[in-house]
């Protein structure tokens, strides 16, 4: 992504910029599907939520400092000045911090299951205690419930199924309702609008009678306050679950929709003020729904359904479903806002509304349960309970803590070759 962000800045002509952002885009979808499925592996079921929500406060980051600095160099083509500047700036910017992702990537410690499914127990057992525990006894035990479970579920998995074939997601009854809950997830963001406003918000408040900069500070703030939701859902997604956070947001959605779309079919082309001003509150309305509910939830619900074995292709084919929608609607979208203006709301309040009710018929809770724990919610047999134990597996929880104390994975590591590698091998493989 770095260098298809400098040969974008140093384009001399269009099939280079074409080219270039072509690799820059190969390289978002690479890090768009990786990064989130990370933080969920390495996060605990208590916190899962606000850390994979972290992704979508970055995304937030990113398109806040997009606007901002677009709104910024505006003024210098305002003026009359014919450099380059405007447009080769935002895009070499972008290099920055994909440089700071790639020189701190070198300090992450590979994912504690994906070790497990190489065999490699003790390395994962190490940086399951580099994450989660602390010095209390509490949090010992914790790291060698996690640890036992994972490595029991993985072992499991292995007795129990063949080798992963291309055909994976669909091979299952329950990797088919992952796939189709997965598909439905990130359609259903997407037919929400929220990319059509994002790029052609300038072009929606200028026809609602805004004039001069101020569509571009209007959008800037929009986006501003997608990034603020994104923090209320990293904030209260684990306290609140991950249903109630898809439920609220896509009605809070479908409402701003059905205003918006009732004045500007009133209103639009009018110099009615009040009716206009009405209408930009419910693009503002859309997006504090939009942040604090759906923008980092899907993410965070993506990288929790599908089992440790194809939790990779699951959150991959994902990305590839959310790519596609956000194709179809940035391709439609300028033509249809020019030919059917405020009838296209129209086409966003349908798929919303179906949206929102496959969500409350079939999409289950993961909030508060171990990413094992979740495969029970698709039909499959979970090989020991991390949360809701029974009183056996307690029993068999005890036993394997009281094991690992008398063992050299338990005991303090040497400082070799091993551990060194672990703490600083890189990202996720």
């Amino acid at each position: 992504m770095s260098i298809g962000s400098g040969l974008c800045a140093g384009s001399i002509n269009t099939t280079m910029f074409l080219i270039a952002r072509f690799i820059a885009g190969f390289g978002l979808g690479m890090l768009f599907s990786i990064i989130p499925m990370y933080q969920s592996e390495i996060s605990t079921p208590e916190t899962r939520g606000f850390m994979v929500s972290i992704h979508g406060i970055m995304i937030g980051v990113g398109y806040s400092l997009s606007s901002w600095i677009n709104f910024g160099v505006y003024f210098i083509t305002a003026s009359g000045s014919t450099s380059s500047f405007p447009w080769r700036f935002p895009m070499a910017f972008q290099a920055a911090p994909v440089v700071i992702l790639l020189a701190g990537s070198f300090m992450l410690p590979y994912s504690p299951r994906w070790l497990m499914r190489k065999g490699r127990f003790e390395e994962a057992h190490i940086v399951l205690k580099r994450l989660h525990a602390s010095n209390d006894e509490a949090s010992i035990e914790r790291v060698a419930k996690e640890f036992h479970q994972i490595r029991r579920q993985v072992e499991q998995d292995q007795e129990s199924q063949d080798g992963i074939v291309w055909y994976e997601l669909l091979r299952t009854a329950p990797n088919r309702k992952r796939t189709i809950i997965a598909m439905i997830l990130m359609w259903g963001a997407q037919l929400t609008g929220t990319l059509v406003l994002a790029n052609y918000g300038v072009l929606l408040f200028i026809s609602l009678g805004l004039k001069g900069y101020m569509p571009l500070l209007l959008l800037g703030i929009w986006v501003t306050v997608g990034f603020l939701g994104n923090i209320i859902t990293a904030l209260f997604l684990d306290r609140f679950g991950r249903r109630k956070f898809l439920l609220v947001g896509i009605s809070g959605i479908l409402v701003s929709l059905i205003c918006e779309c009732a004045l500007q079919a009133r209103y639009l082309g009018t110099d009615n003020i009040a009716g206009l001003n009405a209408a930009v509150f419910f693009i503002y309305l859309f997006i504090a729904f939009f942040g604090c509910c759906i923008d980092a939830t899907q993410f965070v619900y993506l990288t929790e359904i599908f089992p440790n074995r194809i939790r990779s292709q699951g959150s991959a084919f994902g990305i590839v479903n959310s790519a596609l929608a956000s194709l179809v609607m940035l391709m439609v979208a300028p033509i249809a806002l020019e030919k059917i203006t405020w009838r296209f709301f129209l086409v966003l309040i349908v798929p919303t509304a179906c949206y929102l009710l496959v969500i409350f018929l079939y999409f289950p809770e993961t909030s508060k349960k171990s990413l094992e724990d979740i495969n029970e919610a698709f039909g499959e047999k979970v090989a020991v309970h991390y949360t809701h134990a029974t009183r056996a597996e307690e029993e068999e929880y005890r036993k394997a803590a009281d094991h690992e104390m008398d063992s050299t994975i338990n005991s303090t590591p040497k400082d070799d070759g091993v551990v060194h590698h672990v703490e600083r091998s890189s990202g996720y493989v």
